[in-house]
C-alpha cells in the first residue's frame, strides 16, 4: 500500500470531528506553502470578506472562512479545543447534532463580523480585513456545553475541578474586554455569533426542541449530490404488517434510549460526569458510535 492509500485509509476511518480537523490542518499547510514560496494567497476567495458587497459576490465564505487559519497557534489552539469539546459532545449527543452546533456557530459567527462591519458607524470599526477561523464553532460547542450541562465538570491540568460554566465565562468574559479595548474586533465577534448560536441551541434543546433539524437535512441533501449513485434496482414485496410492525419496534427501541439519555444527562448536569456509573459511562460512548 502506496503512502496516499494509507493515508486515504486512515483519513476515511476518522469520525466527522476528526475529518474536519484534518481538512483544516492540510489546508492550513498548503496555504502556508504558497504564502511563503510564491507569496500568493491561494484561498482569498474563500476568506470572509468585511464588505457587505465583496461577501455578495463570495456567499460561499460564510462556510468555508472556516477552514482558514491565520498563524501556527491560531490553528493549533482551535483544532485542540475541538477535538476535546467534540469527544465531549458526541459521547452525549448524536454527532450529526454536535455538528449542527458547529457549523451553525460558523454561519452566526460569520453573521456577527458581516454586521459589526456594515451597521456600526466606520469610527467604531477597525477598517477593512477578512475573516478567518473555526474560533465561531467552537465557541458555540463551549457555550453549548455549558448552557446545557452548566454543573458538569472539566479535570484541569489533572490537579483541580472546574464546572464548565464557569469556564465559559471565564473566557466569554476575556473576549468581551478584548473587544472593549479594540483587539481584533472583528474576530472577537465572530465568536459572540458562535456564543450566542450555542446558548440558544442549548436552551431550546433542554425544552425538546432540536433548532438544526432543517439545517441538517439542507446539509443531507447537499452531500448527497457528491455520493455516487447506484445502478441497482430494488424490487419492494409486499411485507406491509411485517414492516410497520418493525418501525413501531424500531420506534419503541429509539423513544427508550433517548429517555436513557437524558436521564444521564440530567445526573451529569447535577453531579459531573464523574457521578456516572461504568455501565453509563459505557452506554454513553456506544451511543456517541451509533
Amino acid at each position: 500500500m502506496s503512502t496516499f492509500d494509507d493515508l486515504k485509509y486512515k483519513f476515511k476511518n476518522l469520525d466527522a470531528f476528526g475529518k474536519i480537523i484534518a481538512i483544516n490542518v492540510v489546508v492550513f499547510f498548503i496555504g502556508l506553502i504558497f504564502k511563503s514560496l510564491l507569496r500568493f494567497n491561494l484561498f482569498t476567495y474563500f476568506e470572509l470578506p468585511s464588505g457587505i458587497m465583496d461577501f455578495v459576490f463570495q456567499p460561499w465564505s460564510l462556510m468555508t472562512y472556516g477552514f482558514l487559519h491565520n498563524g501556527l497557534f491560531h490553528i493549533a489552539f482551535n483544532m485542540l479545543f475541538l477535538y476535546y469539546l467534540s469527544q465531549i459532545t458526541t459521547n452525549l449527543f448524536r454527532s450529526k447534532m454536535i455538528l449542527n452546533v458547529y457549523f451553525l456557530g460558523i454561519i452566526f459567527g460569520g453573521l456577527a463580523y458581516l454586521a459589526f462591519n456594515n451597521l456600526l458607524p466606520s469610527s467604531l470599526v477597525g477598517g477593512n480585513g477578512v475573516l478567518v477561523g473555526a474560533s465561531a464553532g467552537v465557541s458555540a460547542l463551549l457555550i453549548f456545553v455549558a448552557a446545557y450541562m452548566p454543573n458538569s465538570e472539566i479535570r484541569l491540568f489533572n490537579m483541580f475541578n472546574v464546572k464548565w460554566k464557569h469556564v465559559a465565562m471565564v473566557i466569554v468574559g476575556l473576549d468581551l474586554i478584548r473587544i472593549i479595548m479594540g483587539i481584533n474586533q472583528g474576530g472577537y465577534v465572530a465568536h459572540f455569533g458562535g456564543y450566542i448560536l450555542g446558548y440558544f441551541y442549548a436552551t431550546q434543546l433542554v425544552k425538546g426542541t432540536d433548532i438544526g433539524t432543517g439545517f441538517e437535512r439542507t446539509m443531507d441533501k447537499f452531500m448527497n449530490l457528491f455520493k455516487p449513485k447506484s445502478n441497482l434496482k430494488t424490487v419492494h414485496k409486499n411485507k406491509t404488517k411485517k414492516t410497520t410492525a418493525s418501525k413501531t419496534k424500531k420506534d419503541t427501541t429509539a423513544l427508550d434510549k433517548q429517555k436513557k439519555i437524558d436521564v444521564i444527562l440530567d445526573k451529569i448536569s447535577k453531579s459531573g460526569y464523574e457521578s456516572l456509573t461504568a455501565e453509563e459511562k459505557a452506554f454513553l460512548f456506544k451511543v456517541g458510535k451509533d
